[in-house]
Parts: C-alpha cells; sequence; structure tokens
C-alpha cells in the first residue's frame, strides 16, 4: 500500500492511489511529484507535506 501524505496548512491527504488529476496521475509516489506542484485545496507548497 503506497503512503499518503498529509498538508500540514489545511490538511488535505494525498493519496498516490488516486493522484491529483489532471496535474498528477494517480499511482504517482509522492516523491515523483514535481517540486513546483501544490496543494490542490489551499495552494501550500510540496514540502509543507509531511508523511503519514
Amino acid at each position: 500500500m503506497a503512503e499518503k501524505w498529509q498538508c500540514s496548512v489545511c490538511g488535505y491527504i494525498y493519496d498516490p492511489e488516486v493522484g491529483d488529476e489532471p496535474f498528477v496521475a494517480p499511482g504517482t509516489p509522492f516523491e515523483e511529484i514535481p517540486d513546483d506542484w501544490v496543494c490542490p485545496v489551499c495552494g501550500a507548497d510540496k514540502d509543507m507535506f509531511k508523511k503519514m
């Protein structure tokens, strides 16, 4: 099972099995998301996410 990551600003959870379409395809591990990706809910930078 893939590791989920949570935005420390708003609580959004990135689930690799779901992705963030159309920006991140399902099945994409968090580590492989481009560094300029931001939280789809609050716009926080990728480095604001913590592994759950």
